[in-house]
């Protein structure tokens, strides 16, 4: 299972592309939000307990100040995905983008692009497909459909 966590419902509309590749994939999630600045406790709880429930992956997307996906790796001991959101209160971006990137050592939070839940999906998909081999196809196929894509629009392009 994936946790996908969010610091407030007006990131949901970025983070809905991580549910949604998870769901192609068939890919258990739960989705909730968590705020590290206005629900620390839950925070706290989530981020400690995560593991207890099945879940293997955290996907934690935030905007402004973005400290949730920090805060969670802090604590938990899974891998979390950071997603930074681009918000009404953000520095075009980069005061997310860097408070998720520049974790200190021993903190770890792999970082996808602004506004990149899709990819956080993906990536999501690849940790658990590395020791699920239904997930795994699903990726190969994923991938090969990728490619016959380009492949596609390429041959439309040299026409």
């Amino acid at each position: 299972m994936v946790g996908i966590i969010m610091g407030s419902d007006s990131d949901l509309p970025i983070m809905q592309e991580a549910i949604d590749i998870l769901e192609s994939f068939n890919i258990q999630i739960e989705v909730d939000i968590v705020s590290a600045h206005r629900t620390p406790e839950k925070l706290v709880d989530y981020s400690k307990n995560a593991h207890t429930r099945g879940v293997k992956v955290i996907i934690a997307g935030a905007g402004g100040a973005a400290h949730l996906p920090g805060m969670v790796a802090s604590m938990s001991p899974l891998p979390i995905i950071g997603v930074p959101v681009k918000s009404s209160n953000s520095i075009d971006g980069w005061d997310s983008i860097l408070s998720i990137l520049q974790m200190p050592g021993g903190v770890p939070v792999a970082t996808v692009a602004l506004n990149g839940a899709k990819n956080a999906g993906i990536l999501a998909a690849q940790i658990i497909g590395a020791s699920d081999e239904t997930v795994l196809n699903k990726i190969i196929e994923y991938k090969e459909a990728l490619k016959l894509k380009v492949e596609k629009a390429s041959e439309r392009v040299r026409k």
